[in-house]
C-alpha cells in the first residue's frame, strides 16, 4: 500500500504542475480571471493533498496502520472529487458543459473526503 500511495501522490503531483502550467499559459486568453483563480484553486489543493500521499506512503513503510490506509484513500478520493470538479467548473464554458448542475455539489463532498482523510491523519499519528 505504500507504494501505492507514494505513486499517486507523484502521479497526482505531476499533474498539478501540468494543469498549473497550462491554466497559467494555455487558458489564460480563454477564460476569465475568476475562472483561472478557480482552477488555481484546484490546483493548489491537489498539490498539498498530493504531498499528504507522500507522507502517508512514508508513514505506512514505517507503521502498517489501517487507519493510514483510509487518510490516502480519502486524499487521493478528495483529489479526484474536488479539484476534478474544480477543473470542470472552471472550464465549463470552454468545455461545452455549462448545463451539467450535478458538478457543483461534487465539490463539497470531496472537501469532505479532505478533511476526513486530515481528522484520520491527526487521530492516527496521536496512535504512533
Amino acid at each position: 500500500m505504500s507504494r501505492t500511495f507514494l505513486t499517486l501522490g507523484g502521479v497526482f503531483l505531476l499533474i498539478a504542475v501540468l494543469l498549473g502550467a497550462f491554466g497559467a499559459h494555455g487558458l489564460e486568453e480563454k477564460l476569465s480571471v475568476d475562472q483561472i483563480d478557480t482552477f488555481n484553486v484546484g490546483v493548489r489543493y491537489q498539490f498539498y493533498h498530493a504531498f499528504g500521499l507522500l507522507i502517508c506512503g512514508v508513514l505506512l513503510q514505517i507503521n502498517q496502520q489501517l487507519a493510514l490506509k483510509w487518510v490516502g484513500w480519502c486524499f487521493a478520493i478528495g483529489i479526484v472529487l474536488f479539484s476534478g470538479s474544480i477543473y470542470l467548473l472552471a472550464c465549463r464554458d470552454l468545455l461545452g458543459i455549462a448545463s451539467w448542475s450535478w458538478i457543483g455539489p461534487i465539490t463539497p463532498i470531496g472537501g469532505t473526503f479532505f478533511i476526513i482523510g486530515w481528522a484520520l491523519f491527526i487521530w492516527r499519528i496521536q496512535k504512533l
